[in-house]
Protein backbone atom coordinates (compact mmCIF):
# COMPACT_ATOMS: atom_id res chain seq x y z
CA UNK A 1 0.00 0.00 0.00
CA UNK A 2 1.53 3.30 -1.10
CA UNK A 3 0.22 6.29 0.84
CA UNK A 4 1.11 9.93 0.15
CA UNK A 5 0.96 13.11 2.16
CA UNK A 6 0.11 15.94 -0.26
CA UNK A 7 0.66 19.56 0.71
CA UNK A 8 -0.91 22.70 -0.70
CA UNK A 9 -1.71 26.21 0.54
CA UNK A 10 -4.84 28.24 -0.06
CA UNK A 11 -5.51 31.96 0.32
CA UNK A 12 -8.18 31.67 3.04
CA UNK A 13 -10.09 29.23 5.26
CA UNK A 14 -13.27 29.06 3.10
CA UNK A 15 -11.20 28.07 0.03
CA UNK A 16 -9.29 25.47 2.08
CA UNK A 17 -12.47 23.98 3.55
CA UNK A 18 -14.14 23.90 0.13
CA UNK A 19 -11.18 22.02 -1.37
CA UNK A 20 -11.07 19.62 1.58
CA UNK A 21 -14.75 18.80 1.17
CA UNK A 22 -14.39 18.22 -2.58
CA UNK A 23 -11.41 15.89 -2.16
CA UNK A 24 -12.92 13.79 0.64
CA UNK A 25 -16.44 13.64 -0.84
CA UNK A 26 -15.02 12.44 -4.19
CA UNK A 27 -12.94 9.73 -2.48
CA UNK A 28 -9.68 11.30 -3.62
CA UNK A 29 -8.47 11.84 -0.04
CA UNK A 30 -9.17 9.90 3.12
CA UNK A 31 -8.57 12.97 5.28
CA UNK A 32 -7.62 16.61 4.82
CA UNK A 33 -6.27 18.67 7.70
CA UNK A 34 -6.95 22.40 7.38
CA UNK A 35 -4.24 24.05 9.46
CA UNK A 36 -3.83 27.44 11.10
CA UNK A 37 -2.81 30.37 8.93
CA UNK A 38 0.87 30.81 8.16
CA UNK A 39 2.97 33.48 6.49
CA UNK A 40 4.42 32.57 3.09
CA UNK A 41 7.26 34.60 1.59
CA UNK A 42 8.05 33.89 -2.06
CA UNK A 43 8.85 35.50 -5.38
CA UNK A 44 6.09 35.48 -7.99
CA UNK A 45 6.54 36.97 -11.45
CA UNK A 46 9.55 38.97 -10.27
CA UNK A 47 7.88 40.50 -7.21
CA UNK A 48 8.44 39.56 -3.59
CA UNK A 49 5.22 38.34 -1.97
CA UNK A 50 4.44 38.12 1.73
CA UNK A 51 1.00 36.55 2.17
CA UNK A 52 -1.06 34.78 4.77
CA UNK A 53 -2.09 31.32 3.57
CA UNK A 54 -3.90 28.28 4.93
CA UNK A 55 -1.86 25.06 4.63
CA UNK A 56 -3.66 21.77 4.11
CA UNK A 57 -2.37 18.23 4.57
CA UNK A 58 -4.01 15.65 2.31
CA UNK A 59 -3.77 11.89 2.80
CA UNK A 60 -4.23 9.77 -0.32
CA UNK A 61 -2.68 6.88 -2.23
CA UNK A 62 -0.28 6.78 -5.15
CA UNK A 63 -3.06 5.27 -7.28
CA UNK A 64 -5.41 8.21 -6.57
CA UNK A 65 -2.75 10.92 -6.93
CA UNK A 66 -3.36 11.78 -10.62
CA UNK A 67 -7.10 12.36 -10.02
CA UNK A 68 -6.35 14.22 -6.78
CA UNK A 69 -3.90 16.53 -8.54
CA UNK A 70 -6.44 17.22 -11.27
CA UNK A 71 -9.11 18.02 -8.68
CA UNK A 72 -6.79 20.36 -6.79
CA UNK A 73 -5.92 22.19 -10.00
CA UNK A 74 -9.60 22.44 -10.99
CA UNK A 75 -10.70 23.76 -7.58
CA UNK A 76 -7.70 25.87 -6.55
CA UNK A 77 -7.89 29.65 -6.94
CA UNK A 78 -4.17 30.12 -7.66
CA UNK A 79 -2.79 30.25 -11.18
CA UNK A 80 0.04 27.94 -10.08
CA UNK A 81 -0.85 26.08 -6.88
CA UNK A 82 1.77 24.42 -4.75
CA UNK A 83 1.12 20.67 -4.96
CA UNK A 84 3.82 18.59 -3.30
CA UNK A 85 3.46 14.86 -2.61
CA UNK A 86 5.61 13.09 -0.04
CA UNK A 87 5.68 9.29 0.29
CA UNK A 88 4.73 7.88 3.68
CA UNK A 89 7.56 5.49 4.49
CA UNK A 90 6.15 4.25 7.79
CA UNK A 91 2.99 4.63 9.82
CA UNK A 92 0.42 2.81 11.86
CA UNK A 93 -0.57 -0.06 9.54
CA UNK A 94 -4.26 0.18 10.41
CA UNK A 95 -4.28 3.91 9.61
CA UNK A 96 -2.51 3.42 6.29
CA UNK A 97 -4.98 0.65 5.42
CA UNK A 98 -7.85 3.01 6.26
CA UNK A 99 -6.43 5.64 3.88
CA UNK A 100 -6.22 2.98 1.18
CA UNK A 101 -9.79 1.81 1.79
CA UNK A 102 -11.24 5.34 1.84
CA UNK A 103 -9.61 6.24 -1.47
CA UNK A 104 -10.25 2.99 -3.33
CA UNK A 105 -11.61 3.84 -6.76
Amino acid sequence: MSVLLVLTNLPDRPAAEKLANVLVSQGLAACVNVLAPCRSVYRWKGALQNDEEIPVLIKTTVARYPALEAAIRANHPYELPEIVALPIERGLPAYLEWVSEETAA
